[in-house]
C-alpha cells in the first residue's frame, strides 16, 4: 500500500512536472507571435510613413524600411514587377521624382505573423495629386511581405492594384 501511494505520487509529481512544462511552452509561444504582430504592424507602420515622405520628395525613409536582398519584389501601382533591391530602389526613387503630394493610410489591415515572415493585407486610402495636377482620391488594396532580418521586421514584399493615372 505504501508503494502504490508512492506511485501514485510519483505519477501526480510528473503529471505536473508535463503539464508545467507545456504550458510554458505554450505561453512561450503565444507570447512570440503577439510581441511580433506588435513588432510587424509597426514596420507596416513605418512603411506608410516613408511612403508619405516619399510623395513629398524624400525616399530614405522608404530605403529604410525595405530589405536590401536580392530576393525580393515589387508590383507597385503603376504595374511595373522589380526583383531585387537594386531595380526596386530605382523605382522608388522614380516615384519619389514626380512628388505626388497628399497622403496615404492603413485601412482595415490583417496581419498573419510567423517567426521569420508575415503577410500583412490593407487597403491604402488616401489622395494624391496626378500628373495632371488634380487631386485624386485614392484606394488601393495592398499586400505587404516582412522578413525578420537581423532582429528587425523588413519589407521584402509590396503588392498594389494600379493606378490609372501612374
Amino acid at each position: 500500500m505504501a508503494m502504490a501511494r508512492q506511485l501514485r505520487s510519483s505519477n501526480l509529481c510528473c503529471a505536473a512536472l508535463a503539464i508545467g512544462l507545456a504550458l510554458t511552452f505554450i505561453g512561450a509561444q503565444a507570447q512570440t507571435p503577439r510581441n511580433d504582430k506588435a513588432a510587424v504592424l509597426a514596420a507596416n507602420d513605418q512603411f506608410y510613413a516613408a511612403l508619405n515622405a516619399m510623395f513629398k520628395g524624400d525616399a530614405g525613409p522608404i530605403e529604410a524600411v525595405w530589405s536590401h536582398a536580392d530576393d525580393i519584389t515589387y508590383m507597385g501601382p503603376a504595374g511595373g514587377f522589380d526583383s531585387g533591391w537594386s531595380a526596386i530602389r530605382k523605382d522608388w526613387e522614380s516615384q519619389t521624382a514626380l512628388k505626388l503630394g497628399g497622403h496615404i493610410h492603413p485601412a482595415e489591415v490583417h496581419a498573419f505573423v510567423g517567426q521569420d515572415i508575415a503577410v500583412v493585407s490593407d487597403y491604402e486610402e488616401g489622395e494624391n495629386t496626378n500628373v495632371n495636377g488634380k487631386t485624386v482620391q485614392v484606394k488601393l488594396r495592398a499586400t505587404n511581405i516582412y522578413r525578420k532580418e537581423n532582429g528587425h521586421w523588413k519589407m521584402i514584399g509590396h503588392h498594389t492594384d494600379l493606378l490609372p493615372y501612374l
